[in-house]
């Protein structure tokens, strides 16, 4: 197995990662869906609180 420097690792990286299409995409996508769940979920069952007073 021949030995890879560092610098042609990291150039052959962001090679690739420039032509992945929908990658950052598809991660915001999965980020919003996330962050809507647990806005969803929070409004949603704060109205189960009881108040005891």
């Amino acid at each position: 197995m021949a030995h890879t420097p560092h610098t042609d690792w990291l150039a052959t990286a962001a090679t690739v990662a420039e032509q992945q299409g929908a990658g950052n995409l598809l991660r915001v996508v999965l980020i919003v869906m996330v962050v809507g769940c647990v806005l969803t979920a929070w409004f949603l069952l704060r109205g189960y609180k009881r108040k005891d007073d």
